[in-house]
């Protein structure tokens, strides 16, 4: 499923996380750099020389010629260093204080331009994808550097190295080096609006990219599905194909028929008539489309998919010359602030794990048939899998009509969870469940008062099982979120390092989903099978966020590439990770499976956070047990923004890695020889 951690637009995002090794011609000479540093050493009264010298330095880098002439900028900095640490202490907290009632307003703002996308309020109109798509946040840095703001920042909170930032030992230092990040580049208000449009586009693309599985063909032109279900592009077609282990040959026919589905999105062969249409009956593995039982033409959705795709990497591509680095480059060294040469090295390491194949035949043996490729969503290690998810969606309808009753039961789910009455109800509180247009998904507040919202698919008749299971995941994320705005000692530390420390958290909370609806798993092998579970669903993710990596790899290598040409990319890269990777667990060579996620063509480079996050899952949960699980996720949670290994160490008592995972699994697979 779909899941964010702060659902704003680019504009805002590119503010809040910005950018550093701008190349831009610096108009301030040397020697008036020089003239600042010396002022200001000779005052004796400098907290730190070297922050010093970086913040004059950094506002040289920034000021541009309409911003002021040399003596002007000597002058700002002369006037606007602050010296005294009680002040500087000050100041920030004001700072903080700005940009909370800023960022939250803003934030505010976007929920109400995006209310007619994100849920399913009436039909959708262009105006309402023109409104979706426009960023209120878009002029604001150009602003901050019009009125100085931003140069009093980067003077007295200039940005630190992450080597840097993991040496520190104080809260407040913390604070003041996120608050460092901010102020590091000039984007013009054009591009990020640029940015945010083609996100926006795309969004809108994916959440609106339904297939009517009522209508669906199997091999022998007959229909499988019940006639009203609709499903949604990846999230629900995967899902539903996780649904069907406990159905014996009926389960894998519709399993077979969904992938062939996949296949189709994946080539845009698919016909355009039956996107979001029940109109016809379509048979995927023919890719012949039939109404009232005659054939008739179609038009192949042929590049669309890949289009919006190609858009986004143009809009960001086009930021790379204010920033000196790549798309690349700034989601993973500076946003997730892991280098992607080193989440590239985790992938291939885990991936590479001679272990993998052991877990691939016992999965085999539980199928009693030999892997197909769509069983990298083998669900068969939870415990649902051997439940009726029709009698679990009963048991959700009734439950949760619609999203009020959700809201109502927070209370209760978190009790059920471990939480106490009164911290229940303070994290509820602040948490509104809405219904969603697309998958799902958890929207953060940016500012004290602001609630969270939670988003999941709920049909006319009731949330069903899958609507559930999502709610409960993304439940997890508006916990986090809200622990993490309210509860930091520090507004400049609220969050969590990256996206994949709050998709720990969510899925904690999801792999939780039977037990909040009283239904106990009494296995005795429940461990072994949680963590043969946590291994397989860290393969495929893995190997999708390697695909994800190497299409944008592609794009920058080939940037005047064709929407097809992009196409024929990504089809040519999922199987070659395939082949490297899956080929040799599965036993099968060229498929494409992996370029089915919509994240790849919505969120760019967010795949990733999935992996990172189930790693650090298995992490929480491993350090979990034997203690309080409710005050552990209050005091780990309110850690807030620290870089991803400092947070995973103050959490853990342990850096990141998988091999955590992989010992577990070499414990199980021996001792079942």
């Amino acid at each position: 499923m779909k899941s964010k951690l702060i659902l704003i637009t680019i504009g805002l995002s590119m503010i809040l996380i910005s950018c550093s090794k701008e190349k831009q011609t610096m108009s301030i000479p040397e020697a008036s750099i020089g003239e600042v540093i010396n002022y200001l050493s000779d005052q004796g009264v400098v907290d730190n020389s070297d922050l010093m010298e970086r913040g004059v330095r950094q506002v040289a880098k920034l000021w541009l010629p309409e911003d002021g002439t040399n003596e002007e900028f000597v002058s700002f900095c002369k006037k606007n260093y602050i010296s005294d640490p009680k002040e500087k202490h000050e100041v920030f907290l004001r700072i903080s204080y700005y940009l909370e009632t800023i960022y939250g307003n803003y934030n505010e703002m976007v929920l109400g331009l995006k209310l007619h996308q994100d849920e399913p309020i009436g039909e959708l109109y262009s105006i309402d994808e023109f409104f979706s798509g426009y960023s209120p946040s878009s002029h604001l840095s150009d602003d901050f550097y019009a009125n100085k703001i931003a140069f009093i920042i980067a003077l007295n909170f200039p940005e630190q190295s992450l080597k840097e930032k993991e040496a520190l030992t104080e809260r407040k230092d913390w604070a003041y080096a996120r608050l460092g990040d901010i102020f590091t580049s000039r984007i013009p208000a054009d591009v990020l609006q640029n940015a945010a449009n083609a996100e926006n586009e795309a969004s809108l693309y994916i959440d609106s990219y339904n297939i009517y599985a009522g209508h669906l063909l199997d091999k022998g032109g007959n229909l499988l599905f019940d006639e009203n279900m609709i499903l949604l592009s990846h999230w629900n077609l995967r899902d539903e194909i996780k649904a069907n282990y406990s159905q014996s040959e009926a389960g894998l026919s519709k399993q077979e028929t969904i992938y062939e589905v996949m296949k189709r999105i994946i080539s845009q062969e698919i016909p355009s008539e039956v996107i979001n249409s029940g109109e016809y009956e379509w048979n995927p593995y023919t890719n012949l489309v039939f109404q009232d039982g005659k054939e008739v033409s179609f038009t192949p959705e042929s590049t669309v998919r890949y289009e919006k795709l190609l858009n986004n990497f143009l809009a960001l591509q086009k930021v790379d010359e204010y920033t000196g680095n790549t798309y690349i480059e700034r989601n993973f060294s500076e946003n997730m602030e892991v280098s992607v040469e080193d989440a590239i090295s985790l992938f291939d390491n885990y991936l590479s794990a001679p272990e993998l194949k052991d877990v691939a035949r016992i999965v085999e043996q539980r199928l009693g048939r030999k892997l197909q490729a769509f069983d990298i969503w083998y669900d068969g290690f939870k415990p649902r899998s051997e439940l009726d998810e029709d009698k679990l969606s009963e048991q959700t309808r009734k439950l949760y009509p619609d999203a009020s009753a959700f809201e109502k039961d927070m209370p209760n789910l978190l009790i059920k969870l471990g939480f106490s009455p009164d911290r229940a109800k303070y994290l509820s509180d602040r948490i509104e469940v809405d219904a969603a247009r697309g998958s799902g998904h958890a929207w953060g507040g940016q500012m004290k008062g602001e609630k969270a919202h939670l988003r999941t698919r709920i049909p006319s008749e009731g949330m069903n099982y899958k609507g559930y299971n999502i709610a409960i995941h993304e439940f997890g994320h508006n916990v986090e979120q809200t622990i993490s705005l309210y509860d930091v000692d520090y507004y400049m530390l609220n969050g969590v390092p990256n996206t994949a420390f709050t998709e720990a958290l969510a899925f904690v909370f999801q792999k939780r989903d039977l037990e909040l609806l009283g239904i106990k798993d009494s296995n005795p092998d429940k461990y072994a099978m949680d963590v043969l579970d946590k291994a397989w669903v860290l393969i495929e993710i893995s190997a999708v966020s390697m695909v994800d990596i190497s299409v944008w790899k592609w794009l920058y290598e080939n940037p005047n590439a064709t929407a097809s040409e992009l196409r024929d990319a990504t089809i040519r890269i999922s199987k070659e990770v395939w082949n490297k990777y899956l080929a040799p667990i599965y036993g099968i060579e060229d498929e494409t499976v992996l370029g089915i996620y919509s994240h790849m063509v919505s969120y760019p480079l967010y795949l990733s956070a999935y992996s990172f996050g189930q790693i650090i899952e298995f992490q929480l949960e491993q350090y979990f047990n034997g203690k309080n699980f409710t005050e552990e996720v209050d005091r780990i949670y309110k850690l807030g923004r620290l870089t991803p290994n400092a947070w995973i160490v103050e959490a853990t008592g342990k850096p990141l890695s998988a091999e955590p995972l992989l010992k577990e699994v070499s414990k199980i697979v021996n001792a079942k020889k």
